[in-house]
C-alpha cells in the first residue's frame, strides 16, 4: 500500500513540476496568436480601405462587408453561410412550406452547383431534373467560381418568368439545356396512399408540417383499411428528400420506435453533445416497415433511416443515401441578417457517423431508367395474344372450386397484375412493397 500511494504522490509531484516548466510558454505562445490575429485585422482594414479609395469603380461598403463574412463562413464547409435579411427572411418562409423558385435543393462541389434532389411536383422535378446533376450555366452565364448563395441568387426570379440552366449529367455525353419556368413552391411535406394491403408515406421534406402530415395521413390510410389488422405493413420512401429540421427527423424516427436511441450530435465540446430518445408508442404497433432511399435523400432523411436501421425496426431498400451528417445552427446576428454555422456532427445509434458516406442500404435496388417505347412497341405490345387453357374451345371446367373461391382467386390475380404494372410506374417501390408481401406471408397463422 506504503509503495502505491507514493507512486502516487511522485506522479503528482511530476505533474506539478512539468505543469511549472511549461505554463511560461504556453502563455507566450497565446499572447503571439492573439497578436497574430490583430495583425490580420489591421491587414482587413489596409484592404478594406485601398478598395474603398482606388477601385476602378464605386462599391458598397456594406455589399463589401457581407461578402467578405460569407467568404469566412463559406471557406470552413459546403453548408455554413451568410444569410442577409432577406435571405433570413426566406429561411424561416421555406421551413413554414411555401415559397417561390424552380424546386431543387444544392449544393456545391468543385466549384460547380449540385443537385441534391428534386423536389415532388415542382417545375424542377417536372422538367427532368435529377439527384447528381452538375448546373454549370444559367442562362449561358457561367457558375464556375461563384459562391453558393450567389449561384442560387442568379437562379432566383419572379414567378412565372422562364430559366435556362445547363446541365452535366451522369451516363450523358454532352451538357443539355433544361428550360424551367419559375413559379410558387408549395411543399406538402407527406403524402399518403395504399398499394394494396400496404400503406406509403411519402416524405419529400422535413419542415413544421412534416409529424402532423404523417399522423394525419397514416389514421386515415388505417381507417379506410378497416383498421390495422388489414394491413401487412409501411413503405416510408425517402428518396428524394433532402433534409430539413432536426426536431422533425427525431419526432418521425419516434413515430415508429418505442424506447433507444435516435440520434446524438457531438460539437466540438463534449459538453455540448446531445442525445436524443425514443418514446413509448409505435403509430402501426409493430407492422413491417420498409424505408426507401437514394442519392437525394440526406441530411433528416438519414437520420430517420439510419435509426430505424440500427434499431432493426425497418429494411434500407434502394441505393446509398447523400451523406450530410453534420448539424447546422441558424444564429440571428444583428440587422436582422443570420449565420448558419456547422456545430456538430450527428451519429446514429450504434455510434456511426454517415458524413460524407451515407447510410448504405438493407437491399441496394437501383431504379431503371424507364426507356421510351418506339410506337413499334407500343403496336405489338397492344396487340399481342397471351393464350391459357382457359381460352381454348371445349376447355374442361373446374369443378374443385365454389365459385367464392374462384372470385377470390381472380382478386388475388388482379391484385398480382397491378404489382406488376407499379414495377413499369417505380420499380423501387414495387419492391419494397413485394419485402412487405414477403414478410406478411412468412407471419403466424390465425
Amino acid at each position: 500500500m506504503k509503495k502505491f500511494v507514493m507512486a502516487a504522490l511522485g506522479g503528482t509531484l511530476a505533474g506539478v513540476v512539468a505543469t511549472t516548466q511549461i505554463a511560461g510558454p504556453l502563455v507566450a505562445q497565446e499572447s503571439e496568436r492573439t497578436a497574430n490575429v490583430y495583425e490580420q485585422l489591421d491587414l482587413f482594414g489596409d484592404i478594406f480601405e485601398r478598395i474603398r479609395a482606388q477601385y476602378v469603380e464605386d462599391v458598397d461598403e456594406a455589399e463589401l462587408i457581407e461578402a467578405a463574412i460569407d467568404g469566412m463562413l463559406t471557406s470552413l464547409d459546403p453548408h455554413s453561410s451568410y444569410l442577409s435579411p432577406d435571405d433570413a427572411t426566406q429561411m424561416r418562409v421555406q421551413t413554414r412550406g411555401e415559397f417561390g423558385g424552380l424546386g431543387i435543393e444544392v449544393t456545391q462541389e468543385e466549384g460547380f452547383v449540385k443537385v441534391v434532389s428534386p423536389i415532388d411536383d415542382t417545375p424542377a422535378a417536372e422538367a427532368g431534373m435529377e439527384a447528381g446533376d452538375f448546373i454549370t450555366h444559367v442562362d449561358g452565364e457561367s457558375l464556375l467560381g461563384l459562391t453558393l448563395d450567389k449561384a442560387v441568387d442568379m437562379m432566383r426570379g419572379p414567378v412565372g418568368s422562364e430559366i435556362v440552366i445547363t446541365v452535366v449529367r451522369e451516363g450523358e455525353t454532352e451538357p443539355f439545356d433544361v428550360s424551367i419556368i419559375r413559379d410558387t413552391i408549395k411543399l406538402t411535406a407527406v403524402r399518403t396512399r395504399s398499394e394494396g394491403e400496404s400503406i406509403v408515406l411519402r416524405v419529400t421534406t422535413f419542415n413544421d408540417q412534416t409529424t402532423p402530415n404523417l399522423e394525419a395521413g397514416l389514421k386515415e390510410q388505417i381507417e379506410a383499411a378497416g383498421g390495422l389488422d388489414n394491413i401487412n405493413g409501411l413503405v416510408l420512401d425517402l428518396r428524394n428528400n433532402p433534409g430539413g429540421l432536426l426536431t422533425q427527423a427525431i419526432s418521425v424516427s419516434d413515430a415508429f420506435l418505442d424506447e433507444g436511441e435516435i440520434v446524438s450530435t457531438r460539437g466540438r465540446n463534449v459538453a455540448d453533445g446531445e442525445r436524443f430518445n425514443a418514446t413509448a408508442g409505435d403509430l402501426i404497433e409493430g407492422k413491417p416497415m420498409v424505408v426507401l432511399i437514394n442519392s437525394g435523400s440526406a441530411s433528416a432523411s438519414e437520420i430517420v433511416a439510419g435509426a430505424l436501421q440500427d434499431h432493426r425496426r425497418a429494411i434500407v431498400v434502394g441505393t446509398k443515401s447523400f451523406g450530410k451528417g453534420s448539424v447546422q445552427t441558424v444564429m440571428p446576428l444583428r440587422g436582422d441578417g443570420a449565420m448558419r454555422l456547422t456545430t456538430a456532427r450527428y451519429y446514429t445509434p450504434s455510434g456511426r457517423s454517415i458524413q460524407a458516406l451515407g447510410v448504405s442500404p438493407d437491399i441496394v435496388v437501383a431504379q431503371p431508367r424507364r426507356k421510351p417505347e418506339t410506337e413499334e412497341d407500343e403496336e405489338s405490345n397492344a396487340t399481342a395474344l397471351i393464350r391459357s387453357e382457359a381460352d381454348l374451345r371445349g376447355r374442361l371446367n373446374n369443378d374443385s372450386l365454389s365459385e367464392d373461391e374462384i372470385r377470390q382467386i381472380e382478386e388475388d390475380r388482379e391484385k398480382a397484375e397491378k404489382s406488376a404494372e407499379l414495377r413499369e410506374e417505380d420499380y423501387q417501390l414495387a419492391y419494397a412493397i413485394d419485402i412487405l408481401k414477403g414478410l406478411s406471408a412468412l407471419g403466424p397463422n390465425d
